[in-house]
Parts: structure tokens; sequence; C-alpha cells
């Protein structure tokens, strides 16, 4: 008697394509988080003096914080979208 297979919960992610959809989820991420620390930067004097006082050591570990925040979230988002659309399809 053949055993039981059990099927595969993640067929869209692991595969050449679910990788580079995850990579691309990821990089728009980063892109945003970038943005966003840009923006919050510019438009509040507070984080800009913060920052300045803190010197540049202070400015990587906030952009960095940020971006990598972003990146992550967006990658979660897109993992549940491609199993939402391989359950669609």
């Amino acid at each position: 008697m053949r055993a039981k297979k059990s099927p595969n919960r993640w067929p869209g992610l692991i595969s050449p394509t679910g990788v580079i959809k995850m990579m691309t989820h990821a990089m728009m991420g980063a892109a945003l988080g970038l943005i966003f620390t840009l923006a919050l930067i510019l438009a509040n004097p507070a984080v800009a003096e913060l920052l300045s006082h803190g010197g540049s050591a202070a400015a990587l570990v906030f952009v960095g914080t940020m971006v990598t925040t972003f990146a992550i979230g967006s990658t979660l988002t897109g993992v549940v979208f491609i199993l939402d659309e391989d359950k669609e399809s």
C-alpha cells in the first residue's frame, strides 16, 4: 500500500516564480520605506533635529530600521497575495 502524499500547501511560493514575486514585493517595500523615511525627515523637523544630533550612525540605524520594517511587511503581504492567487486558480 502506498503512503499518502501530503498536499503541497504552498505550491506558488516554492517555485522560481514565487521567489521572484516575493523578492519583488520586498524590493517594493524597501523603496516605500526609503520614500516614507525621507518624507518623515522632511515633514517633521523634530526627527531631523534628532538625527542631526545623533550623527551618521543614528541616521543609518533609523533608515535601516524603517526600510527593513517596510520590506518585511510587504513581503508578508506578498505571500498572502500569492497564496490567495493560487487558491483562486
